[in-house]
């Protein structure tokens, strides 16, 4: 399946008749680069990768065409990556443990024009990467004001098969609380709601490209 133009103006009509600020992220993870030309085509500017090698691959080359094309990282990212994660993406959304916030804060010449994302384990799992909630405001602090890191916002993922408004306004409430306007929730399941609590960007893969393979 290549980009679902169809969906893509359903997803910005939503917004436009809600009159909502919400980016839309395009999530490219395994797609190829003739699929992401489509999404830039129809007007997307922001998109979602989750491995950093991936996105080298496919998006320097496009990043020197498309002059307002944003990267954001979406996945989990190692300690040892950081570095060659700098040199592609913009935003970072899961700044998820105090050791990864150290090596970002390592090459502040690096960093200067990036953005991140607390990802916070609303569902307190324990096979899920975030910080506790109880612990998020302290967090933030550490990496503003310790490191010099530019955060912005928040991100969580609900745990499945739960309704994901109660952790998505807890993120909302968080993020009010320590005076942070971007939220990154929402994906092609439940990108309504997350609207409807705030959200600033939604994460959009399968219903643009089919389902991952």
């Amino acid at each position: 399946m290549a980009f679902n133009i169809s969906k893509y103006h359903e997803i910005y009509h939503y917004l436009e008749n809600t009159k909502s600020i919400t980016k839309i992220i395009a999530v490219t993870k395994n797609r190829p680069v003739v699929d992401i030309k489509e999404a830039l085509n129809a007007g997307i500017e922001h998109f979602g990768e989750t491995k950093v090698q991936e996105a080298l691959m496919k998006f320097i080359r496009l990043k020197s065409v498309y002059l307002n094309l944003r990267l954001h990282m979406i996945g989990a990212l190692q300690t040892n990556k950081v570095k060659r994660s700098l040199k592609i993406f913009d935003f970072f959304h899961s700044l998820d443990r105090e050791n990864l916030a150290n090596e970002f804060s390592k090459y502040p010449e690096l960093t200067t024009d990036k953005y991140f994302f607390i990802q916070v384990n609303t569902g307190q799992e324990k096979q899920k990467s975030g910080i506790h909630p109880s612990l998020t405001s302290e967090f933030i602090h550490y990496c503003s004001n310790d490191l010099n890191l530019k955060v912005i916002g928040l991100m969580c993922l609900p745990p499945i098969d739960v309704d994901p408004k109660e952790h998505f306004l807890m993120l909302a409430n968080l993020a009010l609380k320590n005076n942070l306007k971007q939220l990154s929730i929402g994906m092609s399941d439940d990108y309504k709601i997350a609207i409807q609590c705030g959200a600033t960007f939604i994460r959009i893969g399968s219903s643009f490209f089919g389902e991952r393979k």
